[in-house]
């Protein structure tokens, strides 16, 4: 365990037993715990695994590159056909996690062997987007983010990426990725706020 996520777990809120029950599961199966992007993430020799999030309907373990995995039990949800590494198991109570232990621990340690055999998820071109430099290295850099962003429906996905493109200054560029980050992260496009588009 790395005190510095433990405040993490103290203030999950209703999740705060699943979550802990979770953070066991995982840590069990060897990875280390750090916290990135504001939430628990857990790593084998620098690269991300799995990480712990909680939503208003249910908490969830993500598994990165959980697209991979061969799913035997048919148990990872893709949020939309948008999503293309990122795979979630959900769960609304402490007991299911429980009940899924020996499962959670099998998938953790498929996802390692993943990781360990170099393995990639080819990810689809998007055709008719061509990112600002600044977006594309967001995207990179937080996984959270480019989940919730692929999450999008194109046409949102389009007018974010029309709206960061636009400037030819990098700074408003950075500026307005920067500003609209925390929209895209709880779903809602560029049009959905209008006090978000602020120049």
């Amino acid at each position: 365990m790395n005190p510095n996520v433990d405040f993490f777990f103290n203030k999950s809120g209703k999740w705060q037993s699943e979550m802990e029950q979770l953070r066991k599961i995982v840590l069990a199966c060897g990875l280390t715990e750090a916290l990135k992007w504001g939430v628990p993430c857990y790593t084998f020799q620098k690269s991300n695994i799995v990480l712990l999030h909680g939503f208003k309907e249910y908490c969830a373990i993500l598994f990165i590159k959980g697209a991979l995995l061969h799913d035997a039990e048919d148990i990872l949800i893709q949020q939309t056909e948008n999503v293309q590494a990122g795979r979630q198991i959900r769960f609304t109570d402490v007991h299911q996690i429980i009940e899924l232990e020996s499962t959670l621990k099998a998938y953790i340690f498929e996802a390692i062997e993943v990781e360990k055999a170099g393995l990639e998820v080819v990810f689809k071109k998007h055709t008719e987007l061509t990112f600002p430099e600044e977006f594309q290295k967001k995207l990179e850099d937080n996984p959270i983010l480019k989940t919730a962003f692929e999450a999008l429906t194109p046409g949102r996905q389009k007018a974010y990426n029309f709206y960061f493109s636009e400037p030819k200054q990098a700074k408003t560029r950075e500026a307005r990725i920067e500003k609209c980050m925390e929209m895209i992260l709880i779903g809602k496009g560029l049009n959905d706020d209008y006090q978000k588009r602020q120049k």
